[in-house]
């Protein structure tokens, strides 16, 4: 039987191939499903069990908005891990591999100057030397000073020689060892920054040592200390050696070495004060040399506050060398460090007393040297200290009336300095000075200290150098022993010396750092080594050099510059702070 397929076919309907109702519904819903299923679908519902057996499932990762082949997942997730481990790895060598940084600029000269500078003290050295001092033709010297007196009896090893002899004077040296600390206390920032804080540490601290020696420092009252070790004078004739008669190495020194004590010795003994004062201020942080620093430095000032005199009689070694002119502006200059160490008023008082200023010369203004600050007279430096009190803490009444004057008193001697000005008027707190009508900023008055260092190192009319090393052009032949005698293992006896001394030739031994004295009021300067005045360089004047060269060096002045509380860190608070206002009253 034959029917016809609406569809435009044949449809045949046969007997043995008709299908049940239910098997052609059952297949439309397989039709209808096969529709719906994409292709890998279709495989897996169509193939046979042996079909499926023959090939190996894929697996895949349902990413949560598409799904991926394993295969490709896991080797896009290693690649990515793979390049950035790479990376990490590059990065690393890059980090860890040294890298050449580009040089830093070249110090300044004052900076260069600085390091020679301090090299001086050094060549300087008495006693046993340590095994870094850096200066190859100095060794052990004077070992047994102060042990073969009579009088002393007692170890004076130590300390510094005082220029070209090797006579340890005192009072000079405790003035350095003042300055030096000063120069600390303000620019210790500056000198950490170029690697000499631990060796100028070492410096202050190898002389106030020794001064610690030269009395008894463990006693809370003396009645005597140590003015010098070694004698120069010569005047009187003969022929006993002594460190001016002889021209010795320190190191063959084998004649007797007097030591000179005195009993009454103002200015002697409140210079020591104040450096043993000063100083511990620099070692703040070991508390017990600090300590023991304050504790030497209040019995010297009370000695010589009872025990009133000079320590240079007439006619004595000291007055021929380093006479002292008075002990008032001792008074004044060590009452002053005596206060920034202890914070006690009753040196204050001292320091500001009125008559102290008027006998240390504070209103002597007819004096040719009024304002020059030296080993002789502390007032100019007294005068900064003090100033440096008023304008920073304050301190009022009853000290402003004699600290006002001093400050004044600085501003007049710094405008004598600049070139032009007719009278003086003091003005606080400004960005630099009134002198008369004119007007000079803090940068005209640097120029100013500028200038004179820039003489020193070179730019003067001789176009040379007067510091030892530092240059292309400066002095040779410096009157001084040490370097002026071949350190080759030759003992040249008191006057075997000599030969050395009367030379025309350049030392052996270059004394690095040494400033010597200089050029005449003419500028001229003879390199002669025989003539002092011209070559001999000294503690005291190298000391002065290497606060000035550090006050001017040119190391990044914001971060490096002038510390403006270590100096008052001992004072207590100048004003009590208030107590807390009372609480609220309640019915």
């Amino acid at each position: 039987m034959f029917g016809r397929d609406p569809w435009g076919g044949p449809l045949e309907i046969s007997n043995a191939d008709s299908a049940t109702d239910d098997d052609r519904s059952r297949d439309l819903d397989r039709a209808a499903l096969m529709r719906q299923l994409d292709e890998t679908q279709q495989s897996w519902l169509l193939a046979g069990p042996g079909d499926q057996a023959g090939k190996k499932k894929k697996k895949y990762v349902d990413l949560g908005c598409v799904v991926v082949d394993r295969k490709i997942f896991m080797w896009t997730v290693g690649t990515i891990l793979g390049v950035g481990l790479f990376i990490g790895f590059i990065m690393m060598i890059v980090k860890l591999v040294p890298h050449k940084k580009p040089a830093p600029p070249p110090p300044d000269q004052y900076t260069q100057a600085v390091h020679k500078a301090l090299m001086f003290f050094n060549a300087q050295r008495s006693g046993h030397l340590p095994k870094h001092n850096g200066v190859s033709w100095r060794g052990n010297s004077c070992m047994k000073d102060g042990l073969t007196d009579s009088t002393v009896r007692r170890s004076l090893v130590g300390g510094f020689y005082d220029a070209g002899d090797a006579i340890k004077f005192n009072y000079p040296m405790a003035w350095s060892m003042t300055m030096l600390s000063w120069s600390v206390i303000e620019y210790r920032a500056k000198y950490e920054a170029i690697g000499e804080l631990d060796h100028i540490k070492e410096l202050i601290k190898w002389g106030t040592d020794y001064i610690l020696k030269t009395f008894n420092s463990s006693a809370d009252t003396i009645d005597r200390i140590v003015a010098q070790v070694g004698v120069g004078d010569t005047s009187k004739g003969g022929s006993m050696p002594n460190d001016h008669y002889c021209w010795m190495r320190p190191e063959d020194i084998d004649y007797k070495r007097p030591v000179t004590e005195c009993h009454s010795c103002s200015d002697l003994a409140a210079e020591m004060a104040a450096a043993l004062a000063a100083a511990s201020i620099v070692f703040k942080d070991s508390k017990t040399y600090s300590d023991k620093l304050v504790h030497g430095a209040k019995a010297l000032y009370k000695f010589g506050r009872t025990q009133r005199g000079r320590y240079s009689p007439n006619g004595s070694d000291q007055a021929i060398f380093y006479n002292s002119t008075s002990y008032w502006d001792e008074f004044v200059w060590g009452g002053a460090w005596m206060y920034f160490a202890t914070g006690n008023n009753s040196y204050l008082t001292i320091a500001t007393a009125p008559g102290m200023a008027k006998h240390a010369g504070a209103f002597w203004f007819g004096s040719p040297n009024y304002g020059v600050f030296t080993w002789d007279d502390k007032l100019p430096g007294a005068q900064v200290l003090l100033s440096r009190l008023r304008l920073f803490l304050s301190p009022g009444y009853p000290y402003e009336e004699i600290l006002r004057t001093f400050h004044n008193q600085t501003d007049n001697v710094m405008c004598s300095y600049l070139p032009f000005f007719n009278s003086f008027n003091f003005t606080k707190d400004t960005p630099g000075w009134y002198c008369g009508p004119n007007f000079y900023t803090t940068e005209v008055l640097r120029k100013f200290a500028r200038s004179q260092l820039d003489y020193i190192l070179g730019k003067n009319p001789q176009k040379m150098s007067y510091v030892v090393g530092f240059g292309k052009k400066y002095p040779k032949r410096p009157h001084h022993r040490g370097a002026s005698i071949p350190h080759n293992g030759v003992k040249y006896g008191c006057k075997g010396g000599f030969k050395w001394r009367e030379s025309k030739k350049a030392n052996p031994n270059i004394l690095v750092g040494a400033m010597v004295a200089g050029p005449d009021k003419h500028d001229r300067f003879k390199d002669i080594r025989t003539n002092y005045n011209y070559t001999e360089p000294t503690l005291a004047a190298n000391a002065g050099l290497v606060a000035a060269l550090i006050s001017l060096a040119d190391i990044d002045t914001g971060r490096y510059a002038i510390d403006k509380n270590t100096i008052f860190s001992a004072i207590p608070p100048m004003f009590p702070t208030p107590p807390p206002p009372p609480s609220a009253w309640k019915p």
